[in-house]
């Protein structure tokens, strides 16, 4: 284990790599199939990128580690146990004890319900984000797989079934959310249903 050695983190040891990977000792170092334990990293640790090389001097193996960066807060499910940890912008989960402390200060969206099968459109949010005017603060799944989002002077939003329509959605709340800046109009807001997003309906307060 001595002669493993890890750069481009210090948030993992060796130990991390042994057990985290089908990596057994002893072995001699060409039979070390580092293409296998890159993948099996990458998933077990939730990186981005692991780098694995057989070295002669020094003798061993010398492990890069790519992390991911979270930039929300993340809520799984796992045989009915909740599994909390964070979401980085591929929509990736990363759980607790794979993120640096010290990044978490910032974070102020949470996504509640996450699948591996969510990435994709959590990804287009995130991106979305930065290209657009609103803010969304909370995303959520429902168990079959409704989607809901929550603005933060739009409020909740229904979004549905449908992943296909996310762009063309989040570009009317963006258009939704410069209209109402205008006016004030977002404080009498309940709800925003886009789940037809050619027919958005838009439920206010009652007195």
């Amino acid at each position: 284990m001595q002669n493993i050695r890890i750069t481009g983190s210090e948030l993992f040891s060796q130990n991390d790599v042994v057990n985290n990977s089908s990596l057994k000792f002893p072995v001699r170092l060409i039979f070390v199939k580092t293409n296998l334990l890159e993948k099996e990293l990458k998933q077990n640790l939730s990186l981005k990128n692991v780098s694995i090389n057989r070295e002669l001097f020094p003798f061993g193996l010398k492990v890069y580690i790519n992390t991911r960066i979270p930039i929300a807060y993340g809520e799984r499910k796992i045989n009915d146990k909740k599994i909390l940890g964070f979401i980085d912008k591929d929509g990736i989960f990363i759980n607790k004890q794979n993120v640096y402390e010290k990044n978490l200060n910032k974070l102020t969206i949470e996504v509640f319900g996450w699948k591996e099968k969510f990435k994709k459109i959590l990804s287009e949010i995130f991106i979305a984000l930065d290209n657009y005017e609103f803010e969304i603060v909370k995303i959520t799944f429902s168990p079959n797989g409704f989607l809901t989002v929550e603005e933060k002077d739009l409020g909740t939003i229904f979004l549905g079934f449908k992943p296909d329509l996310i762009n063309y959605q989040l570009q009317i709340i963006n258009n939704l959310k410069n209209e109402f800046k205008k006016n004030s109009f977002s404080k009498e807001i309940d709800n925003i249903d886009l789940t037809n997003p050619d027919k958005p309906k838009i439920k206010v307060f009652k007195p």
